[in-house]
């Protein structure tokens, strides 16, 4: 990783090519809203000791298939990630190093951890920007697998369909791939709506400016 300048001006820089956004760095960088001495690099390293145990295991998985499982059995099994039920509403879920220290999150930090495992293995894998709920899908060859980063199940057509009811929007709709910058900008509102209600004036208007340089909504 190289920083330049302020940690707006490093955030500027990873997102100033829309379609090559380095979504794990940026999504991390956002840490340094409150943590202004985060090592970054650190940060990157502690991922990629964990990716280098993923990709030991993964190495005689010779199907997208196999490769899925092992993914799912190392990052809700052998590491223990999961969502942070008792204490949801906690800034520090959307924070990457912290993610990765405790291995607790919420569902849009979860999957962009679970997203660069699957990179790393030759999955291809998306975020998906459904209503209240971030979920991953990974294109396999027989289909496409939905998963739930926060229980780590693998979500049926019948329980999509159930969590899609009352959202007025066909199924496939709300399960397109959301872009880099969509999930950027989500992650950015969680933490948004989080500074407003706790008062953390300075940490909003940080998240503000964040928004500002993604271009506002997604």
């Amino acid at each position: 990783m190289l920083t330049a300048g302020t940690p707006l001006d490093y955030f500027r820089l990873l997102v100033r090519e829309p379609d090559a956004i380095p979504l794990f760095e940026a999504a991390a960088s956002i840490a340094t809203d409150a943590e202004p001495l985060l090592d970054l690099e650190g940060v990157q390293t502690a991922f990629d000791r964990l990716a280098g145990k993923l990709a030991a295991q993964a190495r005689s998985s010779s199907t997208e298939a196999a490769r899925m499982e092992c993914l799912r059995r190392f990052f809700f099994g052998s590491e223990g990630f999961a969502g942070n039920d008792g204490n949801y509403y906690d800034a520090a879920n959307s924070y990457l190093h912290r993610v990765l220290e405790t291995r607790r999150g919420i569902p849009i930090s979860l999957a962009v951890v679970f997203l660069e495992f699957a990179r790393h293995i030759g999955l291809e894998a998306w975020g998906v920007s459904f209503p209240g709920h971030f979920l991953v899908r990974v294109t396999l060859r027989d289909g496409v697998a939905i998963i739930d980063p926060f229980s780590g199940d693998s979500l049926s057509r019948e329980e999509l369909e159930r969590r899609a009811t009352g959202f007025g929007a066909p199924l496939a709709q709300l399960l397109r791939p959301a872009s880099r910058r969509e999930i950027l900008t989500r992650m950015l509102r969680n933490l948004e709506s989080i500074h407003a209600q706790s008062g953390e004036r300075d940490l909003l208007e940080k998240v503000r400016q964040r928004l500002e340089i993604l271009g506002g909504d997604a």
